[in-house]
């Protein structure tokens, strides 16, 4: 049967459709596929869709059929217009399916944004793709295609992603961004405007925590640090850790968002206009729990090692914490150091207790590559925790 042909691989059956599948072929297609299942029993069962260019209603009922005998059957590699067909007819409710993705190489691209989750290329002058370190990554994309739009909404200059490409054995989201510069390069060609660049950089962050968010709309950051704080406290002494999460619990519940990975390699000008990217970590919550993210990516991950934080913004260090200064001195509208300081210090609370749970996460508690920023975290929180008896400002 020229439109069908199986192969079985480690995890079950695959079944590869070509060409078109309609009434005048539609009861041989399904004669080939059961012969091919009778033949393999096990594991899951997947249709490979790549080189189908049409399928008919007469087709639709062959894969109809399947999904009534087959629980674990899913479509995969199915064209745009194949896709459509199925969506329109409410198959991709019923079954897992899979579009198939153009694909896209980052290789010599130039890096100029990087998240927690990923890493922002140049691939040229008009086009930048964010590719995300999850192989099993498309869950992801939808997530955050539907915050950037969420924020884009409600007035947030932000780009948003026209495209979905395969690169690698990963996917990533593609934006169209002319001739935009990070912040990181703009300190990097003219550290003289570092004052400019901080004003940009604040008046983008203040426009971000004054934009209400509905209950839902987005995830609650509180909750995520009393998360941090909960897993600490196996890690931490009985005193900290409960001083800990009760600071965490006493923080207001704010319905304002927050970014939540805000650097200089995330905010781009472009034709003299601010632009936000990397929008999976937007959530909602007080400011500090900004800061604290904010202090870990400009200070606290260079603390232990200062190489990384050159590696990560792209900029040397001593310029990233005059920067990060720079810019809590222009948020708080004061020139007052104490003052500073007192926020900076309630935020590295918040930021060593995530690069804590970080670091055990990723080495483990006796490992040799996390022992240096773990020692950083338990002295610091020993230090801090019994100053503050309260995070916020």
């Amino acid at each position: 049967m020229d439109n069908v042909k199986s192969r079985v691989e480690k995890d079950g059956l695959v079944i590869e459709l070509s060409g078109h599948i309609d009434s005048s072929n539609a009861e041989a297609v399904e004669a080939a596929i059961n012969e091919a299942r009778v033949k393999s029993k096990e594991g899951n069962f997947t249709l490979d869709a790549q080189n189908l260019e049409y399928i008919s209603s007469a087709g639709l009922r062959v894969i109809l059929r399947l999904s009534q005998v087959e629980p674990t059957l899913k479509m995969i590699n199915v064209s745009s217009a194949v896709f459509e067909v199925l969506e329109m007819t409410g198959f991709s409710e019923m079954i897992p399916i899979e579009k198939a993705y153009r694909v896209l190489s980052i290789e010599g691209c130039e890096v100029i944004g990087q998240g927690a989750n990923g890493k922002v290329y140049r691939i040229d002058a008009d086009t930048i793709i964010k590719v995300y370190n999850n192989p099993d990554s498309l869950p992801d994309i939808k997530r955050e295609r539907e915050l950037a739009r969420k924020a884009f909404v409600k007035g947030i200059p932000t780009a948003i992603p026209y495209d979905v490409v395969k690169v690698g054995n990963g996917y990533g989201s593609v934006f169209e961004l002319l001739s935009a510069k990070s912040f990181s390069k703009l300190l990097m060609e003219d550290p003289s405007k570092i004052d400019d660049i901080v004003k940009m950089f604040v008046d983008l962050l203040k426009k971000i925590h004054s934009t209400n968010v509905e209950p839902g709309e987005m995830p609650d950051k509180r909750a995520v640090y009393l998360d941090y704080a909960h897993f600490l406290a196996d890690y931490l002494p009985k005193d900290q850790a409960d001083k800990l999460t009760a600071l965490i619990e006493a923080v207001p519940d704010v319905h304002k968002m927050i970014h939540g990975d805000y650097h200089t390699k995330n905010v781009m000008l472009q034709k003299g206009e601010v632009l936000l990217i990397d929008m999976d970590t937007l959530s909602y919550g007080h400011p500090i729990f900004e800061f604290a993210s904010m202090y870990l990516g400009f200070v606290g991950f260079g603390e232990a090692d200062p190489s990384q934080a050159g590696q990560f913004l792209g900029i040397p260090y001593d310029l990233a914490k005059t920067f990060f200064h720079k810019c809590m001195a222009q948020y708080l509208g004061t020139s007052d150091e104490e003052k500073i300081n007192e926020v900076v210090d309630k935020s590295r609370i918040l930021g060593y207790a995530r690069m804590l749970r970080r670091s055990i996460r990723r080495y483990g508690l006796d490992g040799v590559e996390g022992k240096p920023s773990i020692s950083l975290c338990q002295k610091e929180l020993a230090e801090l925790l019994p100053r503050y008896q309260t995070l916020t400002f």
